[in-house]
């Protein structure tokens, strides 16, 4: 279930996440959804959600960080 759009995106995302960490989250789970499709490619028991949904935050984190007030912000 790719996301097309920010409305899409889950609500803890869309909540928490300034538009451009936003667009990463999106693209990276986006590829990460294609990618692992073969449940042989995937590490474990997840589903093919879950992995893309890891993927997507570890893509946010390398270039955001949460602040002191828990905001994310660009590093």
């Amino acid at each position: 279930m790719p996301y097309n759009n920010h409305r899409e995106l889950p609500e803890t995302v869309r909540d928490t996440l300034p538009a451009h960490a936003q667009d990463i989250y999106q693209e990276a789970f986006n590829s990460a959804w294609d990618e692992y499709a073969d449940p042989d490619k995937r590490r474990g028991d997840d589903s093919r959600e879950e992995v893309a949904h890891k993927v997507a935050w570890a893509a946010v984190k390398h270039s955001y960080e949460k602040n002191e007030a828990g905001k994310w912000v660009k590093k």
